[in-house]
């Protein structure tokens, strides 16, 4: 059954699969074919086609090289990654996708990069509830957050190094069953070799340095960028001063937090009272 029109006009991800297969078939190309030109499996381009799984840059890039059609794809997947995302977010997610170092300091959730599927889902779904976006905006954020997750298994993937003020930890989202996951996969995570994960306790109060989450990204070329919210939109700070005010709080909040050993011991704690 084909999309009507509305679908098409509310939903990115709809609109690129709607013109793949449109171009495809203007080819007279097989899905089998289109996925063997492209590198992909048949199973991936009838995904996208129908609007299933999310469109990765590289599928787009190959789209737009196997049909020539000069960066038609591309816009449209920069307009999917960003239709239901905070304004300068997805500004933030490319620059994250090629850092070498991250450093985050996060506020009552756990750091996105860190979150399972369930857990997104559950805090997307009070967003649906709100009314702030629809269903299919929750959706395609999720899987935006699960793109965004393949960083993390890069064959080279970056230095990461998490501090969670406690509030993270004691904030139930989605249910008991949901966070006892999340706690399950967050300690497995901390325990890679490129992941430090640390917990600033309450007790640190006023001491703590940051009052909101931020973002400190090492860029290949060793520059370095901050990335911070506000209620209405995200902000990529490249400002040297402030970069470097934030990389001295950054420093000392490591300090003042508790060490990896005793945070991993209270995320163990939380996780059994769950039980």
């Amino acid at each position: 059954m084909q999309s009507s029109e509305s679908d098409l006009a509310s939903s990115p991800l709809v609109r690129f699969g709607a013109e793949l297969r449109r171009s495809r078939r203007a080819m007279r190309w097989s899905q089998t074919e289109l996925g063997r030109r492209m590198g992909f499996s048949n199973a991936m381009v009838s995904y996208v086609e129908r609007a299933k799984k999310p469109v990765t840059h590289n599928f787009a890039v190959r789209a737009d090289e196997v049909f020539g059609t000069g960066g038609t794809f591309y816009e449209l997947w920069r307009r999917y990654s960003r239709a239901s995302l905070l304004e300068g977010f997805a500004e933030f997610a490319e620059a994250e996708a090629r850092c070498r170092r991250l450093r985050t300091f996060e506020l009552g959730v756990i750091p996105g990069l860190f979150q399972t599927p369930a857990y997104a889902a559950a805090l997307e779904a009070a967003s649906v509830r709100r009314g702030s976006i629809s269903q299919d905006q929750a959706d395609e954020r999720v899987a935006f957050l699960v793109q965004r997750q393949q960083l993390l298994e890069q064959k080279a993937p970056p230095t990461i190094h998490a501090v969670l003020d406690q509030s993270c930890l004691l904030r139930p989202i989605g249910g008991r069953a949901v966070m006892r996951a999340q706690f399950d996969h967050l300690e497995s995570l901390a325990d890679r070799s490129n992941i430090t994960v640390q917990v600033a306790p309450f007790e640190l109060a006023e001491q703590r340095p940051f009052m909101l989450p931020v973002v400190l990204l090492t860029l290949p070329d060793r520059s370095v960028v901050g990335y911070a919210e506000s209620q209405l939109r995200g902000y990529l700070e490249r400002g040297r001063a402030p970069i470097t005010a934030w990389e001295e709080d950054y420093d000392q909040l490591q300090v003042e937090s508790l060490s990896t050993v005793a945070s991993l011991a209270m995320i163990r704690a939380v996780r059994k009272d769950l039980e």
